[in-house]
């Protein structure tokens, strides 16, 4: 559905639609570090009424830790998948489900640390299984990490891959993304049966975005179709009946 424009007439019902809602870049603005992006105040109570409409079916699918989402978005969201979706949470009291994955290679984040601490501006966000490294404080930086990365990665091309986020080089396993999270996700109530409806903004969404069409539904990417993150919050707005201003 190239030529949505954020009407939400254009897409699925909310009766009949399940939202994946990438986090960094799409619902929240992208900002220095990973810990200082700012919670819009409306945004939680949007995504609520959200649930009550589509009966539960939304999920925030992030490459973040799941504790982070939360702490951000407490209770928002009924499902969440972190890590690219190597950490699944099906419900908001469900045990958190793991990919059993071999352990990142224990030289690798000491490593990208060291990396880190040479490059004065880089941030090192380290996962379960991987990392990333930001360099939006120091853009000058990214071509130099991104040879020391490829490097790295190098050692186990088969096991891991690198890829490129917004201002960042990420590592992470092959095989787990952000597509394997909406489809596990769309095998479980209240997800089921519904037409997927996946908003990303970066290279790591598109896996989900893939997802979601192959699955019958949409993939929207935040540049191209909403502009920038208020553009969503304005659209979520829309379809909870708000006044569409955030």
């Amino acid at each position: 559905m190239t030529d949505f424009t954020g009407d939400p007439g254009q897409l699925p019902s909310p009766e009949r639609a399940a939202y994946f809602l990438d986090f960094d870049g799409t619902l929240v603005d992208i900002a220095p570090t990973p810990q200082s992006v700012q919670v819009d105040p409306a945004l939680p109570g949007h995504l609520a009424a959200l649930r009550r409409l589509c009966g539960d079916a939304v999920a925030i699918v992030s490459g973040r830790p799941i504790a982070e989402i939360e702490g951000f978005l407490p209770g928002a969201a009924y499902a969440v998948a972190g890590e690219h979706g190597t950490a699944l949470r099906l419900a908001p009291d469900a045990k958190i489900q793991t990919t059993q994955l071999d352990p990142l290679p224990s030289d690798w984040l000491l490593a990208a640390a060291q990396l880190a601490a040479a490059h004065p501006g880089a941030v090192l966000e380290a996962k379960r299984h991987g990392f990333a490294l930001h360099y939006r404080a120091a853009p000058h930086t990214g071509a130099s990490l991104q040879a020391a990365l490829k490097t790295l990665v190098a050692q186990d091309s088969a096991g891991y891959e690198m890829i490129s986020a917004k201002m960042a080089w990420e590592v992470r396993p092959r095989g787990i993304d952000k597509g394997s999270a909406v489809r596990m996700l769309m095998e479980h109530a209240p997800f089921f049966g519904r037409i997927p409806v996946f908003v990303g903004d970066d290279v790591t969404d598109e896996d989900g975005m893939r997802a979601a069409r192959e699955l019958g539904g949409v993939g929207l990417l935040v540049p191209d179709v909403f502009g920038d993150p208020a553009g969503v919050r304005a659209w979520i707005a829309k379809l909870v009946g708000e006044d569409g201003h955030i």
